[in-house]
């Protein structure tokens, strides 16, 4: 008798019933830029659509999000002033530790915040770590690191995402949450990320691009995977609780990879070019931008992702409640 494959036929019903990716609203992380000042509202001209707020305006977008269906934020933080240490990243009255504050006030525990543990948005060479001779300095970078993320759990974030890609971060920062009694403080580890052109709009947002040289010594090389899967390892071993893989749609290889070797939750980062590309083909009328959205989340979450951070969370909630993907 002769063999054949057989296309599942049927309604919609049935077929939204059988997809092998399914994707929800939780898996959903919003990036949100908050500069410090008062009254703040600017749309960003390298993200159309994207706001970039003040903390005492920063309710009005985590409001808009949660309405969408989006619960989960990731902060990014722009001080008025820098300064080569990244005084502003560790100030008890920064501009993210402001945003806690009036966040958590605001909210409660219906906001979920992820905050962003590094130096680059604040220091006056654009570099994610101290510089000594033009030599980006690892291991002195590390307490504040360690320092910025004490900080912001102190002011009530619900999680830490360390992105400076110093080794020992990981390490670091959970002996100092755990020294302080936040043993509960869950750790979003960049581990894979990536030393990429897709991030040119979001450096472009925060003002973090660097003054000299480039990040290609801390960063990784994008030719390499042995290498992402084993800073991987070496994050779980130093604590951390879920995995970064960044950019996403470049990635998708390593996404694939790491979801098979390794058992903790992989969040992909669909970075701010990915997001600027899709908006510009779209203004020129090359592509239908809703249904490339669409594709593009499920392509990460196919490969093997369980969270996706996103400029376009709040675009996806509503193609998920309407069951063109999910």
């Amino acid at each position: 008798m002769k063999t054949r494959t057989r296309r599942l036929r049927g309604s919609e019903t049935l077929r939204r019933m059988v997809r092998e990716t399914k994707i929800s609203c939780n898996a959903l992380v919003y990036p949100l830029f908050v500069r410090e000042g008062k009254g703040i509202e600017d749309e960003l001209p390298s993200l159309p659509g994207q706001i970039r707020y003040s903390p005492d305006t920063l309710a009005k977008g985590i409001d808009t999000a949660l309405n969408a269906g989006v619960h989960s934020f990731l902060l990014f933080g722009i001080p008025k002033t820098k300064d080569e240490n990244g005084n502003g990243a560790y100030d008890e009255n920064g501009v993210i530790q402001q945003s806690l504050r009036n966040i958590k006030k605001t909210f409660a525990d219906n906001a979920y915040l992820i905050t962003d543990v590094c130096l680059c948005e604040y220091t006056s060479h654009g570099h994610c770590g101290l510089v000594h001779g033009n030599r980006i300095d690892n291991d002195a970078t590390l307490p504040l690191l360690s320092q910025t993320a004490l900080s912001h759990a102190r002011c009530g974030s619900d999680m830490v995402a360390p992105s400076a890609m110093m080794d020992g971060t990981v390490a670091a920062i959970r002996g100092a949450l755990e020294a302080e009694g936040f043993e509960d403080i869950p750790i979003m580890s960049y581990a894979a990320k990536y030393a990429s052109a897709f991030y040119g709009p979001f450096r472009e947002a925060a003002g973090s691009a660097p003054k000299f040289g480039d990040r290609k010594t801390y960063q990784m090389d994008y030719h390499n995977s042995k290498e992402a899967l084993k800073r991987i390892d070496i994050d779980i071993e130093e604590g951390a609780d879920i995995i970064i893989v960044k950019p996403a749609l470049p990635c998708l290889d390593i996404i694939s990879q790491a979801s098979r070797q390794i058992k903790l939750p992989i969040a992909a980062y669909s970075v701010s070019g990915e997001y600027a590309m899709i908006k510009a083909a779209a203004n020129s009328g090359f592509i239908d931008e809703y249904k490339i959205m669409c594709e593009s989340a499920v392509a990460v979450f196919r490969a093997g992702a369980d969270i996706l951070i996103t400029y376009f969370a709040k675009e996806l909630a509503a193609a998920i409640k309407k069951g063109d993907i999910g």
